[in-house]
């Protein structure tokens, strides 16, 4: 949630920042996002050991249903159409790739309840609760800083259309699109060549 808490700071604090930089990101969770993320919460708390949150020992079923329901929506349908997730013959099927990395990655680093706390936390994301009562347009309107607001072009939670329209609102904003085929996953430093275009827009952005 790193892009949206960019959008917070020069909103909240319009005379300290000057620029910023919003990637894969926006400044409200849209009704699709959250949708999607309905799915993922779903899987978790309907396993037969989430015991309603109160589990006295982590519910990895309902984690691994997790791990498996969110993994398709980090990358866009050309990442897996090309069999991006093999990593280059690391893993030998997408079974493998779900196991190991993303069932893995939630078993090994997090605990179920605080996985709800942050999903529920992206959901409630949106700039213009804070203080224009759920006005968007005029929340947008009164950011001051210059922004580079950098959507990836197959992400499927922040696609460009969204920030299309956010930078069609903003004061003082330039919209540049990751040409990458990792989907959100092009913003979190997952492609090296992803990582270099990030950066060198960011180089000529603060220069």
């Amino acid at each position: 949630m790193g892009g949206q808490q960019a959008y917070h700071w020069p909103f909240m604090f319009p005379n300290f920042v000057d620029r910023f930089v919003a990637i894969c990101s926006s400044a409200r969770t849209s009704p699709h996002n959250k949708c999607f993320l309905e799915g993922p919460k779903a899987a978790l708390v309907a396993s037969k050991d989430f015991n309603n949150g109160h589990y006295t020992s982590q519910p990895y079923h309902g984690i691994r249903a997790f791990a498996r329901v969110y993994s398709a929506w980090a990358y866009g349908q050309t990442w897996f159409r090309e069999h991006r997730y093999e990593f280059g013959g690391l893993y030998p099927d997408m079974n493998s790739w779900l196991r190991e990395v993303w069932e893995g990655r939630y078993v090994s680093e997090w605990d179920a309840n605080d996985m709800i706390a942050l999903l529920e936390t992206w959901k409630a994301g949106d700039i213009s609760e804070i203080s224009h009562g759920g006005n968007y347009v005029d929340a947008l309107t009164t950011i001051k800083a210059k922004g580079l607001i950098m959507p990836c072009k197959t992400d499927l939670y922040f696609p460009p259309e969204d920030s299309e329209y956010e930078v069609s609102n903003l004061t003082d904003a330039k919209l540049v699109v990751i040409p990458s085929v990792w989907g959100h996953a092009a913003g979190g430093g997952s492609n090296p060549e992803d990582v270099m275009f990030i950066s060198q827009q960011i180089k000529d952005f603060l220069a």
